[in-house]
C-alpha cells in the first residue's frame, strides 16, 4: 500500500510497523466519527481497513494511561485518545514519540487521496 511505503520510507521504520501505526490512527478516526465522516476521509484510499484490523489492542498500558487521563480531567479524548495510542505503539515497538512523526505523513497523505476537508476531519480527531 503507499501509505505504507511513505511510513516506511520517511520515518526509517519496518513494514510492520508502518501498517500497525497507521492502523491505530485509522482505528482511533473510525471510532471518533461517525460513519459518514469516517467514510469521507478513507472512501477514497483502498486498503485503509486492512491496516485497520492490523492495529494492536492497545493493552493495559494504553488503559491504564487512559485511565490516568481521564482522572487527570483529559476526559475520552485529546490526551486519553494519545494515551491509547502510545499503547499500540509500544507493542509495535515504537517510542510514542513516533505518534507526532506518523501524523503528518498520514495527514498529507489524506490530502492526496481524499481533499482538504477529509484531512481537516481526520486532524480534528487527533486534536
Amino acid at each position: 500500500m503507499e501509505l505504507v511505503k511513505l511510513l516506511t520510507e520517511q520515518l526509517g521504520i519496518s513494514q510492520a510497523q508502518a501498517q500497525g501505526g497507521a492502523g491505530l490512527l485509522f482505528k482511533l478516526a473510525k471510532d471518533q466519527l461517525g460513519p459518514g465522516d469516517y467514510s469521507q476521509v478513507i472512501g477514497k484510499i483502498p486498503g485503509i481497513e486492512n491496516l485497520v484490523e492490523s492495529a494492536p489492542g492497545s493493552g493495559m498500558l494504553g488503559s491504564a494511561l487512559n485511565g490516568l487521563a481521564n482522572t487527570l480531567g483529559g476526559g475520552t479524548n485529546g490526551s486519553g485518545n494519545l494515551a491509547n495510542l502510545a499503547g499500540g505503539f509500544s507493542k509495535l515497538g515504537l517510542e510514542s514519540g513516533m505518534i507526532g512523526k506518523f501524523i503528518p505523513v498520514i495527514l498529507t497523505f489524506i490530502d492526496a487521496k481524499s481533499g482538504d476537508d477529509a484531512k481537516k476531519r481526520f486532524s480534528e480527531v487527533l486534536g
